[in-house]
């Protein structure tokens, strides 16, 4: 069925008055935003929108607008500051307890206060849901959420982590009511209550969202201050039918993602009325292993691969300037990065390769299908595969086919296990080592994986977490590195930059993607100023 449906709010009667008093003049206009990102709610995924289960840039760009957490990353980067909180910060040195106390007077969107006992709920509740999309592990520090008053939460924490005020800034610590989410269960659908800059609309055709409505939340209390009063955003099926809506002005800005073809196009031939602007990303993309598959559970099959593929080569062909090589999977502007793949295998060395599964006795040619996600990375997904295949193929070693899977169908099947080799991207839920690393090698992580490295597990991510000096974990992550290119769990291939387009009369625009991907509705306005 084609029928459009809008999934609308409790608080959809505070819109009313909220659009009156913006007034019809052209400053006050919604300002509208195109994605290639894709919402849908699928039987195996029915509840994307609900913080226990959302882990992945589209959906928490989505909350990151409507759900409030205790504290954010300002503008610019750097540590977490105050959000909902008044104040937060460890009280002891080994940081295991993390005290926050509320700012007075926050209330939900719908007018209920919003107190300690609702930040231990929603916390708690994540922890106890453990939805199998990886979102609990990002709180797997938690022993325990202590309320003193309405105001004051202490979190105790079963082992020093110095990351957690970063983890507490992310939607899966979104502040929620237990009023709207059931204690053990998912909130299924696409509807969102919280207390953060934006209430939400979402305008659907069967199961998927095409449109999301931000409207400016009249009871928001906090530390953003947003510069518009309404922003929509528009999904589209490609860049290409994105960047026509951009041109056609039925959109004023698009960001995730722009096509190499469009930002080169956009470069080189300034198109009327439109900027492009490059912002600092810190995206990755791998192949992921189940290491328990057949086809490439010996070692030696995915040491291989890591000696086949010209990093080098895959990105000119299919990126361009808009990536690099990454042979690790901590990117070069983290802290911690080195260049284990590039020392231990070298670029593109078929001899090698060919050396590797000689002496582990391993029959040749190898029969590997490549799985990949048609609908989730953009429009270079499908090329990119294409040309590691040709890659692994055109060494002998290697018998590869492709196949590509729409976003909806891919990640549950990945998570189940049913690919031995896949392609995944990562956007770091926060910039530091610690995220390039535990979402793939600790316990309950992100991929769901089945390799295990007890020594990374056990003793060099806690010993990393120790270190309040990021800078002071660096030989631990580099060990870690070097671990993950002699085992290859996961296979690091390049490291994107971001682009922006945008018409010239929205401001704000180099603030609204942050080096996360996060998506900062609140930082665009229409006109030159500038916040």
């Amino acid at each position: 069925m084609n029928r459009k449906t809008m999934v609308l709010p409790a608080v959809a009667g505070l819109l009313a008055p909220l659009l009156a008093a913006c007034g019809g003049g052209e400053e006050s206009r919604a300002i509208v935003v195109g994605t290639t990102d894709q919402f849908v709610a699928t039987e195996e995924a029915p509840a994307p929108l609900d913080p226990a289960y959302a882990y992945d840039t589209g959906t928490w760009n989505i909350l990151r607008q409507t759900v409030q957490t205790l504290v954010h990353v300002p503008r610019g980067g750097g540590a977490p500051v105050p959000e909902a909180a008044e104040t937060c910060g460890f009280s002891d040195r080994a940081s295991e307890s993390y005290r926050c106390v509320l700012r007075p007077g926050l209330t939900f969107a719908d007018g209920t206060p919003v107190t300690a006992e609702d930040v231990k709920y929603s916390i708690d509740r994540v922890r106890k849901i453990k939805a199998d999309n990886g979102a609990a592990a990002l709180l797997s520090t938690v022993d325990t959420v202590e309320i003193k008053g309405d105001r004051e939460i202490v979190f105790h924490l079963n082992a020093p982590d110095a990351t957690f005020p970063y983890k507490l800034s992310t939607p899966v610590a979104g502040i929620l009511s237990k009023d709207k989410y059931a204690a053990g269960e998912l909130r299924e659908g696409f509807e969102v209550d919280g207390s953060g800059p934006y209430t939400l609309e979402a305008e659907r055709e069967g199961d998927r969202v095409t449109r999301f409505v931000f409207s400016r939340n009249p009871r928001y209390k906090g530390d953003i201050t947003p510069r518009n009063e309404k922003v929509e955003l528009r999904a589209y099926a490609d860049a290409g039918a994105m960047g026509a809506a951009l041109e056609s002005k039925d959109i004023d800005m698009m960001a995730r993602s722009l096509s190499q073809q469009q930002i080169r196009d956009l470069t080189e031939t300034p198109k009327p009325g439109i900027r492009v602007s490059e912002v600092p990303g810190l995206e990755i993309r791998y192949l992921g292993f189940n290491t328990k598959a057949p086809s490439v559970e010996e070692k030696a099959v995915r040491q291989a691969m890591a000696a086949v593929v010209d990093r080098g080569a895959l990105v000119n062909r299919v990126y361009g300037p808009t990536a690099e090589p990454l042979y690790s999977l901590i990117p070069s502007s983290i802290t911690g990065h080195s260049t284990p793949f590039y020392e231990e295998y070298g670029e593109g060395d078929a001899d090698r390769a060919a050396g590797i599964l000689r002496k582990a006795g391993v029959k040749t040619p190898v029969h590997l299908t490549l799985n990949y996600t048609t609908d989730h990375y953009g429009t270079e997904t499908a090329q990119e595969f294409a040309t590691l295949k040709n890659q692994l193929i055109a060494s002998e070693l290697f018998d590869v086919q492709v196949k590509g899977t729409t976003w909806s169908e891919f990640r549950p099947a990945q998570k189940r296990g049913d690919y031995a080799v896949y392609g995944l991207g990562w956007f770091p839920d926060y910039p530091d080592p610690d995220n390039y690393v535990a979402p793939f090698l600790d316990s309950d992580n992100f991929l769901g994986t089945p390799y295990v490295n007890k020594t990374v597990r056990d003793h060099l991510i806690p010993r990393s977490r120790r270190q309040a000096d990021r800078n002071a974990a660096t030989p631990d992550y580099r060990q870690i590195q070097k671990i993950v290119a002699q085992d290859v769990p996961v296979l690091p291939l390049w490291q994107g930059k971001q682009y922006v387009a945008a018409r010239d009369d929205i401001s704000g625009v180099e603030y609204a993607l942050n080096t996360s991907s996060d998506l900062l509705l609140w930082e665009l306005g229409r006109g030159t100023g500038t916040a």
